[in-house]
């Protein structure tokens, strides 16, 4: 089993979020509960993760355009996929403005520290800091820290198991160096290994122990 020890969530992006929560309940048999929207122009619905049958401050997010707003989203490059497709993930190291300073130290900018926030269907708001990039790369994870709001993945939202987490890439030894300067130690992010074509992988358990490969 491989599963990333600072995994916050991993994300998966598609133009349609119904289609997308549709897709996700086909393939795994849960269907994601609602999460919110964001001031970006996109909205999700969430999932959590379980490790050997416990919560884990884990969870998928399943992001789309809102289609209640007139924003026209550019996370992700969600209006220009062609469907479902695993975009990127996120970490929570302890104090991820450290982090960022000493990854632009060892020569990758990971972006601003940045406050977001998105409000609940129940209208609750819920407040956390990131860095991302405004031109990331996918392949290594974005930075996120939760502060006083609880972490979603331990929240009231349907689960199912998580047995791995990879990325394949054709050149490993590049992601693998990018990983290195973020200093979040082994094993902290996602396995990376060689093969073709470059993708995540991400290998879930369902309730009735069948494997399924997204």
């Amino acid at each position: 089993m491989t599963v990333p020890a600072l995994l916050d969530h991993v994300v998966i992006a598609g133009p349609d979020l119904e289609v997308l929560v549709g897709w996700f309940a086909a393939a795994t048999g849960v269907t994601a509960a609602a999460g919110g929207r964001h001031p970006t122009g996109t909205a999700n619905h969430l999932v959590a993760l379980t490790v050997d049958g416990a919560r884990v401050p884990h969870y998928i997010e399943l992001i789309a355009p809102d289609a209640d707003s007139d924003i026209v989203p550019t996370t992700f490059g969600i209006v220009d996929l062609p469907g479902p497709r695993i975009v990127t993930y996120a970490v929570h190291p302890d104090d991820i403005a450290a982090v960022a300073e000493r990854a632009r130290a060892a020569g990758y900018d990971p972006g601003p520290v940045t406050p977001l926030s998105r409000r609940t269907p129940d209208g609750s708001l819920l407040e956390w800091t990131l860095v991302r990039a405004a031109d990331p790369i996918p392949e290594v994870p974005f930075l996120i820290d939760w502060g006083t709001t609880p972490q979603p993945g331990l929240g009231d939202l349907p689960t199912i198991e998580l047995v791995s987490f990879t990325r394949i890439e054709e050149d490993p030894e590049r992601v693998i160096r990018l990983n290195a300067t973020l200093g979040l130690g082994d094993g902290a992010t996602a396995e990376v290994v060689q093969g073709a074509p470059s993708r995540f992988e991400l290998v879930l358990r369902t309730a009735d122990g069948t494997l399924v490969t997204l």
